[in-house]
């Protein structure tokens, strides 16, 4: 979004050892590095608790995770991006390895005349955000000759008092200019082209409103059960696991006005003026559900309580259904449902917004005549892109209609589309956060859901491999509604 041209970075990578970095930060990097996009004299320094790595054998590690990536080519480019790794031991609240890090950091900087840019990656698992942020500011990383950025992984706190605590500790040694909350659902290109498509084409923006949409749905299923992840779902759930940021983050993105300009702080005060008029979520306005056992592809799966690491009376929600209502000039009246669960029949991230049917059929006499709203689909993933439904009339004699698409798809105009971490780590190098959550943005959204999360609530059983429990159909047909063909 930014310049393709910037100064060389020492990127410090807390968690080096983890999943995420190997299996995105370090490929996003090379393609970065390839492109152009990260000058060639940048450094990045893996830091992790391991003692029996030194920046030899974490190299090492590095190129056996490239070639997972399929980043087997190139082999000049890949020699001189594994050279720029190095890697350091810090003993996670132990004040003398933050300063042995800071005393490394120098030391690269001043062998390589890098010009004190840095970019902290916490990498990290939650409760070990607090320890690593007191650890830089305690000696004096916070702060350097040229720029500091710290980028932070969600989840942002579990709930609202708990995001506050987080907030006011990273106020304390970062500025929030320096601060780079990463959802990695906003650097996927579909999403970025929200704005776009609704603020550069005149044919969109006039029937964005209340008078032409009847309701908006976002839906992010997975096939996928918690696999090894029981331990944190167990603490988390699908609300605070997706509800509470990526799903938020597409309402907000869809539901927003036009910004004054296409800058940071422009864009994000208007996603938080859409959180600001969400009106209080009612208890029957949420579904909570959890997978029983089911069959996926033609395999049966387990259910939830069957999971290695799931307490056997856990009633950890793995589904959430809500309606959303979004209480201003242009959305009053227009119901937002929101959907995730895991164990679903396809994996899919899609928005729709569903049209109003015209007020007075001319049609209606002909019994044959059964009209369908337009409706308009946008898929982030997979299979990226755009399809817009509307009604013409089947061949042949009467009046009888039938629902046609127009359909884009990126694969089919575009090579490739960068992965979502290439453009948001592009953005952090660069300055920019637009594509980044900010502090107010954070609280309110716990705001909203923190009193869903702390009420009782029921939990419906649905079988694995469907579209969730039958209360949630029940929710959207109470108000004459249904989800969303798929």
């Amino acid at each position: 979004m930014g310049p393709t041209s910037i100064d060389p970075h020492l990127i410090v990578v807390f968690g080096a050892t983890g999943d995420l970095f190997h299996r995105k930060l370090l490929p996003a990097l090379f393609r970065l590095l390839e492109r152009g996009v990260i000058d060639g004299r940048f450094r990045v320094l893996g830091v992790a608790r391991r003692g029996d790595l030194d920046d030899a054998s974490f190299r090492g590690l590095c190129e056996r995770s490239l070639d997972q990536a399929g980043l087997t080519s190139r082999e000049a480019a890949r020699a001189a991006f594994v050279a720029a790794l190095d890697y350091a031991q810090v003993q996670d609240g132990v004040a003398a390895s933050y300063q042995a890090l800071a005393e490394r950091i120098a030391a690269i900087e001043d062998q390589h005349a890098l010009p004190h840019h840095r970019i902290f990656y916490l990498s990290l698992p939650p409760q070990a955000f607090p320890s690593t942020i007191e650890g830089l500011g305690a000696v004096g990383l916070n702060r350097s000759e040229g720029t500091t950025r710290l980028v932070i992984e969600k989840p942002f706190g579990r709930d609202l008092a708990s995001a506050k605590a987080l907030n006011q500790l990273l106020h304390r040694w970062f500025d929030e200019t320096q601060v780079y909350r990463i959802d990695h659902y906003l650097g996927k290109e579909t999403v970025q082209n929200l704005f776009v498509f609704r603020f550069a084409n005149a044919l969109f923006e006039p029937v964005w409103n209340r008078d032409r949409i009847d309701n908006v749905q976002i839906t992010v299923s997975e096939e996928l059960g918690v696999e090894s992840r029981a331990g944190y779902y167990e603490q988390a759930g699908a609300l605070r696991d997706m509800v509470q940021n990526h799903l938020t983050q597409l309402l907000c993105l869809t539901a927003m006005e036009p910004p004054a300009q296409f800058e940071a702080d422009a864009i994000r005060n208007e996603k938080v003026k859409v959180l600001r008029s969400i009106a209080p979520i009612a208890d029957d306005d949420v579904v909570f559900g959890q997978y029983r056992p089911g069959t996926i592809e033609g395999a049966p799966v387990c259910g939830y309580l069957g999971e290695k690491g799931v307490a056997p009376t856990s009633t950890t929600e793995t589904f959430v259904a809500l309606r959303v209502s979004v209480s201003n000039w242009r959305w009053q009246g227009v119901p937002f449902y929101l959907r995730t669960g895991k164990r679903m029949p396809k994996r899919l991230s899609q928005i729709t917004v569903s049209f109003r049917c015209p007020p007075v059929s001319m049609f209606q006499p002909f019994n044959t005549c059964v009209l369908s709203s337009n409706q308009l689909v946008i898929t982030v993933q997979p299979d990226e892109g755009f399809d817009l439904s509307f009604e013409v009339k089947a061949p042949g004699e009467g009046m009888a209609m039938r629902s046609q698409r127009m359909q884009y798809r990126y694969h089919e105009n575009f090579a490739s589309l960068p992965d979502g971490y290439e453009t948001l780590l592009a953005d952090i190098v660069q300055g920019d956060q637009t594509l980044f959550v900010r502090a107010d943005e954070v609280e309110k959204s716990w705001e909203l859901f923190t009193p869903v999360l702390e009420r009782p609530r029921a939990v419906h059983g649905y079988a694995a491999g469907s579209w969730g429990p039958a209360a949630a159909e029940q929710l959207v047909a109470r108000h004459d509604q249904r989800w969303a063909q798929r």
